[in-house]
């Protein structure tokens, strides 16, 4: 494991910055971060940008110097690096597309379909959120797609499940419960005057599931829908590092010990349940690399 920087070249805010990586783990680059005195506020995804000030005492801690060409190179080489595709500008474009083409499922007045599809985009891209973001609402539609593909979902019962998962944190402010029920409550009050009142219904009760993400037994469009909320769980290490690493960003308010303590509980939590999944897809092709990601993590708060 070794942390990289580069010089100190970037202009900003009166001053210029270098920017710092690993070629293993987000939370090796978080400690030495930490130990610089750089806030978790200068985290932009896959690196830090530090300013010029604190070039020496980094390097002191044991970053190594490279240069800017090769500090890409190392981070597109160690699977850290997030692509140019789900950088923010681009997935709005992407997602604003995709909203445009689910109203077409129910023929929704254009005007004020788009209206709402700009609020919801608006919402999922507010400053205060990290992990419940664009990336996480793009990965959630991706989730359903990849269930109604492999047979979970017929393709009349995509459509509710894709609006409800626009829909399932429309409003985060970090309260658990109070998040779900806002958002099932948003959905109903701006879905009402444009979709049939079945829709509606269905919309709030699916997002009101991803509270505790326990499904009815046989609900297959609820099982699709918190399935997809998890399958983050299962990402390849570099994608779970990120995971994590925006999960802490999202706690930046609790102290380290605090927040360790609170996660090793949710981790046990989680791995104690007998199945993490809820289709019988997502148990075969996403509960294996889950459980050894969660089993990674808890291990790593255990030795802290």
């Amino acid at each position: 494991m070794t942390i990289y920087i580069d010089p100190p070249s970037w202009p900003a805010h009166d001053t210029v910055f270098s920017h710092l990586i690993s070629d293993h783990s987000l939370q090796e680059l978080h400690q030495i971060a930490a130990a610089a005195g750089v806030s978790i506020r200068a985290f932009d995804r896959d690196h830090y940008d530090v300013p010029a000030h604190l070039f020496d005492d980094l390097t002191a801690l044991g970053a190594v110097p490279v240069s800017g060409g090769e500090l890409t190179r190392i981070l597109l080489g160690c699977g850290l690096r997030i692509p140019a595709a789900q950088r923010p500008e681009k997935l709005r474009r992407n997602l604003q597309r995709a909203w445009l083409r689910l109203g077409t499922r129910w023929e929704a007045l254009d005007g004020p379909w788009t209206t709402l599809g700009e609020e919801l985009l608006t919402r999922w891209s507010e400053p205060h959120r990290n992990y419940h973001s664009l990336t996480h609402l793009n990965a959630v539609l991706r989730g359903v797609s990849t269930l109604e593909r492999a047979g979970e979902l017929s393709p009349e019962q995509r459509p509710v499940v894709s609006l409800a998962a626009w829909f399932h944190d429309a409003v985060y402010v970090g309260v658990a419960e109070e998040d779900e029920e806002a958002s099932a409550s948003l959905a109903e009050s701006r879905l009402g005057a444009l979709l049939p009142t079945h829709v509606v219904g269905e919309t709030a009760r699916l997002v009101r599931l991803t509270t505790h993400h326990d499904p009815p037994t046989g609900d297959r469009n609820g099982a699709v829908l918190v399935d997809a909320d998890l399958e983050v769980l299962a990402q390849t290490p570099g994608g779970y590092a990120r995971y994590v690493a925006a999960v802490r960003r999202d706690y930046h308010h609790v102290a380290e010990d605090d927040f360790r303590r609170g996660r090793a509980r949710v981790l046990q939590r989680l791995l104690a349940a007998p199945s993490l999944f809820h289709t019988a897809t997502g148990v075969q092709r996403w509960e294996p690399q889950a459980r050894v990601n969660l089993t990674r993590e808890l291990e790593l708060l255990s030795r802290r």
